[in-house]
């Protein structure tokens, strides 16, 4: 049986219209690093400064896998992407105060597990400063629609692809086995944080920046349109008798 799903915030559960990767995009140009919007919708989902420092990589020449964003490092990129980053917060933090808006369905997901006794988690790769603007906007925790929310400081920002905000999630809320786990995202970091934190469930949503075309190409037990989905398919695949 499934005790606990841990959801992705913008495009999974939080309706934003691309605004991550247009933010992050946004500040790369001002900068001047050579990244497309569509670079940014295929990384998102990630520490935006790791992330910053692994374009900056690249650009430089310097040949790395995405799957290993947080794994290999590049320090001497940390400076300058430090200040396209402090950029990007300012835009992200500003979209997120004036608009901040439950993806369709969502709120009414999070209320059918705690009805059917699995602890909802949010996690992201957004640093502390968006990650309150969007939960002081929703209050979620105040409505106790989710059990726990983490962001990329809670686990000294070590962000997806690496596992460690799932199995925070599972240390905080007493979930003792991968195996009662669904992690649930729309980015291929969430896939490959899923996959690597050995989640019984790894599901990818159509409803964020990237298509099936992308997500298929990385490890997912499912793939479906939105979150709205989910319901049915815990308990058709996951907690059938």
């Amino acid at each position: 049986m499934i005790k606990l799903v841990v959801f992705d915030l913008s495009g999974t559960t939080v309706s934003d219209d691309n605004a991550v990767a247009k933010c992050l995009f946004r500040a790369a140009k001002q900068y001047g690093l050579a990244a497309s919007l569509e670079d940014f919708e295929k990384t998102i989902g990630t520490n935006k400064i790791h992330l910053y420092e692994f374009l900056l990589a690249r650009e430089s020449g310097i040949v790395t896998d995405f799957a290993q964003l947080e794994s290999k490092r590049f320090p001497q990129f940390h400076a300058r992407a430090l200040e396209i980053f402090d950029e990007y917060s300012l835009h992200m933090v500003a979209f997120y105060r004036n608009e901040v808006k439950p993806m369709e369905g969502a709120e009414e997901v999070f209320q059918w597990c705690q009805d059917n006794q699995i602890k909802v988690a949010t996690d992201t790769g957004f640093h502390r400063d968006v990650s309150n603007a969007i939960m002081e906007g929703l209050k979620w925790r105040e409505r106790r629609l989710i059990d726990l929310h983490l962001d990329v400081e809670d686990t000294n920002g070590i962000g997806r692809p690496a596992p460690y905000l799932i199995h925070k999630a599972m240390y905080m809320l007493g979930i003792t086995s991968v195996h009662d786990v669904v992690k649930i995202g729309d980015t291929p970091a969430d896939l490959l944080s899923g996959y690597n934190a050995g989640c019984k469930g790894n599901i990818g949503v159509l409803s964020g920046a990237n298509d099936i075309e992308t997500l298929k190409r990385y490890p997912n037990t499912h793939i479906i349109e939105d979150v709205r989905q989910l319901p049915k398919l815990i308990t058709k695949e996951f907690n059938h008798q």
